[in-house]
């Protein structure tokens, strides 16, 4: 069983069955059937499908903004945006596929040498619940294009969000069995993996879960993307617009109640502008509106669960302990539902746990840095190579920098974010393999070499 509770209220919303052993081989089972007429299809035609799915979740946008703020507890203005960005996705591989795609000459002591790129099968898609409708998609959208079918076991905190998916795929006309929801509980997905007819396993999640699903998906010799944990560095010198980088900075920690891989987690400001820096972020996360997810008004919601909500605060508490000093919020509420206050905490240093660890909520941690070099010294001082933000007027230097810094991904005086026209993915311990953009669609394919006498 399957248990959806609201993170607002604290109360349970429904109960869903899940599927047992028996019931998920059956589904593999159909997806893996449905793959030989799938993949025999062309790219228009696999595009067109692509489309009428976009237009079914542009159809039921404010129900599935509302499915996620129940269930997850995500803000309804958000949420909408999210349903959007998730078609968005499906319209840009059904317009790109073909090309990224494309038979590739090669020069070689053959007639002619080339690569051609086919589709594996059936695959697994193992997903969290911070982001149910896009990180659903970028899994889905490439993977279906290229012509392989796709399993989706979505995270049991969000069963109704994951069953609109497979609706939308139905309301679509989409063939039978291409896209297949796997409602299972966590304890069955080992088995999922192993299961003969799955090709190749995305997974979303945590730095400690990729490393189980990486480890039984290696002993299968099964190819793997894994987009893990992130503790993004945020520097911001002295030369920077510093009040759009202010604001951005509080937007990427705050999306989602901070519930984000690559979200801003700490934030590296040059010596110089830190007491005027701190008390920019200071004032613009006080000014935040916590509340209903439901409404318009709200900017944060609640934690999506009270066992990472405690988990939040003591990694707050830690790093108070060990010497920071908390200038907003740091307390655990009391009342229903699993809110957090936004939290900013100052003079961090590396050793402290809201560097160490990656804090999954509301929580901006801050440290002075003397210079660039620094920055970036501190900025590579972790586990974690998710993403990275640069706030510093020269553009050219600024470049050279990022090529410094140990991240998939940099941004320049903007927001770290994903899209579907750019690869997406980390290093280290943030994971291996890229999603979106020509890269992520050739993760799931066989670059399969042609040689001609």
């Amino acid at each position: 069983m399957l248990t959806a509770t609201n993170p607002y209220s604290g109360k349970k919303i429904a109960d869903y069955p899940a599927l047992d052993q028996a019931a998920m081989s059956e589904r593999i089972g159909d997806a893996s059937a449905a793959f030989s007429s799938w993949k025999a299809k062309s790219f228009a035609e696999r595009a067109e499908v692509l489309r009428a799915v976009a237009k079914k979740l542009r159809e039921q946008k404010p129900a599935i903004a509302k499915l996620m703020a129940d269930e997850m507890g995500k803000p309804i203005k958000e949420g909408g945006p999210e349903v959007e960005k998730a078609a968005v996705c499906a319209e840009f591989y059904a317009d790109n596929a073909e090309g990224f795609l494309a038979a590739e000459t090669l020069a070689s002591d053959a007639s002619v040498s080339y690569v051609r790129y086919q589709p594996l099968g059936a695959l697994l898609g193992i997903l969290p619940w911070n982001a149910p409708l896009w990180l659903a998609f970028r899994y889905l959208a490439p993977a279906l294009m290229a012509g392989n079918t796709c399993v989706m076991k979505h995270d049991p905190n969000v069963p109704a969000s994951a069953q609109a998916i497979a609706d939308a795929f139905a309301a679509a006309g989409a063939p039978a069995n291409i896209m297949v929801n796997l409602p299972i509980e966590t304890s069955l997905a080992e088995a999922a993996i192993r299961d003969p007819r799955i090709m190749a396993v995305s997974f979303t999640g945590s730095a400690g879960a990729g490393a189980k699903v990486a480890a039984v998906a290696g002993s299968e010799i099964k190819p793997a993307v894994l987009e893990l944990g992130g503790s993004d560095p945020c520097i911001v010198m002295a030369d920077a617009d510093l009040e759009k980088a202010a604001n951005i900075a509080v937007l990427s920690r705050i999306i989602n109640a901070g519930q984000s891989c690559i979200a801003a987690k700490r934030i590296l400001v040059e010596q110089s502008i830190y007491p005027e820096f701190l008390e920019m972020l200071r004032t613009r996360l006080a000014a935040l509106t916590l509340g209903d997810p439901a409404l318009d008004t709200t900017d944060v919601g609640p934690i999506a669960r009270d066992d990472l909500r405690q988990n939040l605060h003591r990694q707050v508490s830690e790093t108070i302990n060990a010497g920071a000093r908390c200038l907003l919020g740091g307390e655990l509420p009391a009342g229903d539902g699993y809110f957090y206050p936004v939290t900013l905490l100052a003079d961090v240093t590396s050793d402290m746990c809201a560097f160490r660890e990656e804090t999954f909520g509301p929580v901006m941690a801050v440290a002075p840095v003397a210079d660039l070099e620094q920055a970036v010294s501190i900025a590579n001082d972790t586990e974690f190579g998710l993403g990275a933000a640069l706030w510093m007027a020269d553009s050219k230097a600024a470049q050279e920098v990022a090529g410094r810094i140990n991240a998939g991904q940099v941004a320049i005086n903007g927001i770290v974010k994903t899209d579907p026209r750019l690869p997406s993915g980390g290093i280290k311990r943030s994971g291996y393999g890229r999603e979106l953009g020509p890269h992520g669609i050739k993760e799931f394919v066989n670059a399969k070499q042609v040689w001609v006498g």
